[in-house]
């Protein structure tokens, strides 16, 4: 069920959000899961590449690491 929450009108009164989101994050190569577990909330992940990242104090190397941003 939770593959379903990214596809368009699942479910009653549902909006685009997770659909477009997904949408937006696969055109740049990121990938976005739902981990959370049942009755504890809802988890988010976003899988970024390497090198489809940077932080600003840094060099902008992403050091060919993949970078996981969870809220």
């Amino acid at each position: 069920m939770k593959e379903l929450i990214f596809e368009k009108s699942v479910g009653r009164n549902t909006g685009l959000g997770l659909f477009l989101v997904k949408g937006i994050l696969s055109i740049t190569g990121m990938e976005i899961a739902e981990t959370g577990v049942e009755g504890e909330g809802a988890r988010f992940e976003i899988k970024i590449p390497p090198g489809n990242w940077r932080i600003a104090s840094a060099t902008g190397s992403s050091g060919g690491q993949e970078l996981y941003a969870s809220f």
